[in-house]
């Protein structure tokens, strides 16, 4: 059978504007066309400023041949005017448009950097606080407070106000972790707009966890290892990547360009891999489009807990600037993202993006009895990655090619566990992590929004199973299994859970590209199975991250329905995004669609997480299924001997 794949060529790069990083003169610039719009007196802040992406089959458009640079801002006003929804051209220099919102519906802007010590400052004076930790003999000077995001209860008074709730934690000195000693059974909500503190709730004196947790102290330390010797990482003649126009990269037979997003961190554009003399498109974009970490402890100080690190608190704001040799080892190139203060005054963070190569084992081998080939390949992958601090968890975002055209994404949890006092032997929602100190249990959810090219064409998404035949006429031995597809054709069809039992794959292909089998070309997509969301269909949580109900949902493509959630997370009551959406129940089948993922952790904390958690991991992975008409690494040369492999 011949080939039906259409010409394919190399994907728009940043070199034509379309996804180059943020700019220091960018944002400035901006800023500018804002305050010259009167849009920034003293009393506003940016509480996020984001790139537009082009729209579909979007080329330069600009008198000078330029990409038109258009950029989403969300305004602020402390002093209590409506925020706004702004989107402006620092290519045309224009205000575009300007929606003024009604927070009680839409829900509140991101939390503020500046708003978190708000919360403690506030309770610092205020009296029920002081007499809550008077009762408990503890001096205000050395609590800290964790400000919290308020999620949707049932206090109606909180509607279309900015509230964060604070839990307290005491630090006895200024290196002590505190998360080692949490005041429990206190709990206070405050309004950061207003600065007011709404209540104090005490439920009564909770004896504060005594024994420290400061994880470089000697004491808990002791003698450090002396038995590593030293791994080195050396790559002569340069790594095997080029990255030109700030960020568009070349490795192997991979291109694509690197953005970054304060809320969304890393993304991924135009992904396209080389076979012959083309550059065939896999993904248009590719993000991690939210994350939320819901507890699960049902006690009144916690029953309110769950973080949406992605739409609340925007990730990318608080991504680390790495370092080399303690973040990331071997032949590394760092791109350094540019974002918005809450001044809009541009801030870079230096090393923000670690780029780099590296080994992954075996690619292929095969030691053949009859010909007597012995065939030796080894795999390598490059790796994106950034890292992120929200409070006591850190998380690393890490992006994977692989020189088969395999895409894997993992995400590495790490940092100190939140903390409560331990009720006693036998509490079923937290473990005992030290003498009378407690971790709720939690779970860590993320969302992958995959917008699917395969060869630039549409998408078309099947669900795969293993089926089990029973013995009968056609299966006399019983030996027999197969696979099932089923075409998820409409919205309402495309929610489906995992289904590790049957090794529940879904398959997304171009039926308008064929390999030279006559199939249509697909990737597919392989999820690791772990549970979705452990609370109640009827919980608050659930209604405000109803994405996380589902491991898979498919949607038309839409270039106004970007996050999972819907675009303001925060103090939303829920059915936002992917649920609102999927109401049109439109047609996905062979259309431009987009494909939500869910994954993450449940994490019942162990005692050997703390007082510093290990990395604990999870992702997905995408592998090409048809998309190639044979192994794309025949051409991988074998090993060199170099004193590496023996001949």
């Amino acid at each position: 059978m011949t080939e039906t794949r259409p010409t394919a060529t190399a994907a728009p790069t940043s070199a034509d504007g379309r996804h180059r990083l943020i700019s220091t003169e960018e944002i400035t610039r901006a800023r500018e066309i804002l305050a010259d719009a009167g849009h920034l007196p003293g009393s506003v802040r940016v509480a996020y400023l984001g790139l537009i992406d082009p729209p579909r089959g979007d080329s330069p458009s600009a008198d000078d041949g330029a990409a038109d640079r258009r950029f989403r801002v969300f305004l602020l006003d402390t002093e209590g005017a409506a925020p706004k929804d702004v989107r402006l051209s620092v290519t045309r220099g224009t205000v575009d448009e300007v929606i003024e919102l009604d927070t009680a519906v839409t829900g509140e802007l991101p939390v503020l950097e500046e708003e978190f010590e708000v919360v403690e400052q506030i309770l610092s004076t205020h009296p029920d606080w002081l007499a809550a930790l008077g009762k408990r003999g503890l001096d205000v000077a050395q609590v800290r407070v964790a400000p919290l995001s308020a999620g949707v209860f049932e206090y109606p008074e909180e509607k279309g106000r900015r509230i964060l709730r604070g839990l307290a934690f005491v630090q006895h000195h200024e290196t002590d972790s505190a998360w080692a000693h949490p005041v429990d059974g206190l709990v206070a909500y405050v309004d950061v707009a207003a600065k007011t503190v709404d209540q104090v709730l005490d439920f009564g004196v909770v004896p504060v966890p005594a024994e420290h947790g400061n994880y470089t102290d000697p004491e808990l330390t002791g003698p450090l290892r002396t038995t590593q010797k030293p791994i080195e990482i050396t790559q002569p003649e340069g790594p095997s990547f080029t990255v030109t126009d700030g960020n568009h990269v070349e490795w192997e037979k991979w291109s694509l360009d690197i953005g970054f997003d304060v809320r969304e961190g890393i993304v991924l554009h135009d992904i396209g891999f080389r076979d012959g003399d083309r550059v065939r498109s896999i993904l248009r974009r590719a993000s991690i489009a939210e994350m939320v970490v819901p507890y699960g402890d049902p006690a009144p100080t916690r029953s309110w807990q769950n973080y949406f690190d992605t739409g609340e608190y925007l990730v990318g704001q608080f991504a680390n600037s790495l370092e080399l040799g303690c973040d990331c080892l071997g032949e590394i190139h760092y791109l350094s993202p540019v974002v918005a203060g809450a001044d809009g005054r541009p801030r870079e963070i230096r090393n923000g993006i670690c780029l780099h190569e590296e080994d992954a084992s075996i690619l292929a081998k095969h030691t053949d009895l009859w010909s007597g080939i012995a065939y030796t390949r080894r795999n390598r992958r490059l790796v994106i990655s950034f890292f992120t601090t929200v409070g006591n968890y850190d998380y690393g975002f890490y992006w994977y090619l692989y020189l088969d055209g395999t895409i894997e994404f993992e995400a590495k949890a790490t940092g100190v566990v939140f903390t409560s006092a331990y009720p006693g032997d036998g509490y079923p929602y937290a473990s005992e992590m030290a003498p009378g100190l407690g971790a709720p249990f939690h779970q860590h959810l993320f969302g992958a929004r995959l917008d699917f090219a395969l060869d630039d064409g549409p998408s078309r998404v099947e669900e795969e199973d293993a089926v089990r035949v029973p013995t009968g006429p056609d299966n006399l031995r019983g030996n027999a299994f197969t696979r099932k597809r089923t075409v998820l054709a409409r919205e309402s069809e495309a929610a489906r859970d995992a289904a590790p039992g049957v090794g529940r794959s879904w398959v997304v292909t171009n039926p308008q590209s064929r390999n030279r089998l006559g199939e249509p070309v697909g990737y597919k997509l392989h999820a690791e199975g772990n549970p979705t969301l452990l609370a109640d269909d009827d919980s608050s949580i659930s209604r405000r991250a109803a994405f996380t109900t589902k491991a898979l949902w498919v949607t038309r493509y839409d270039e106004d329905q970007h996050y999972p959630t819907g675009d303001f997370v925060n103090q939303h009551a829920g059915g936002g995004g992917i649920p609102e959406w999927i109401e049109a129940d439109r047609d996905i089948d062979t259309q431009d669609v987009v494909v939500w993922h869910t994954f993450g952790l449940t994490h019942f904390p162990r005692v050997e997480d703390w007082p510093i958690m290990p990395v604990d991991t999870v992702g997905f992975r995408l592998r090409p299924e048809g998309f190639f008409d044979r192994s794309p690494v025949l051409d991988v040369p074998a090993p060199s001997s170099g004193g590496h492999c023996h001949r």
